[in-house]
């Protein structure tokens, strides 16, 4: 019969929620991004909710809200970094974001020229009669 050895592994220190190799990020990163991700969108409502600042703030507020919380996702629960052998998820990831530009951009533009260019509602109805 013969005797396996079971190879001792080696401790290594982690930056919270970063992937340095194989594997999943570790209950500490995830924890933080749980909880950083909860904050942000507990933020968002509560400066919805209230008239603390003039809309137009409102929406720059929740909107870097947004962002942020965006990169906690990528980071803490995607495991997202700059180490090379993300490249190619980065690379998936800024095409996703080209893509999704294109059509939100797109989009926009097309329904201010339709707005522009349709007969006013007023000028309608009076063809209807």
């Amino acid at each position: 019969m013969t005797d396996y050895v079971i190879p001792q592994v080696q401790a290594v220190e982690r930056t919270p929620g970063i992937r340095t190799g194989g594997g999943h990020g570790t209950w500490h990163g995830y924890l933080i991004g749980y909880i950083s991700a909860a904050f942000l969108t507990t933020a968002a409502f509560i400066l919805a909710a209230n008239d603390w600042m003039t809309p137009a703030s409102v929406v720059a507020a929740v909107s870097v809200l947004a962002v942020a919380q965006m990169l906690i996702h990528l980071i803490f629960f995607l495991h997202i970094n700059t180490a090379p052998e993300q490249r190619t998820n980065i690379l998936a990831l800024a095409t996703t974001m080209l893509i999704i530009l294109i059509v939100v951009v797109g989009s926009l533009w097309i329904m201010s020229h339709l707005h522009h260019n349709m007969m006013p509602m007023d000028m309608l109805m009076k063809m209807q009669r």
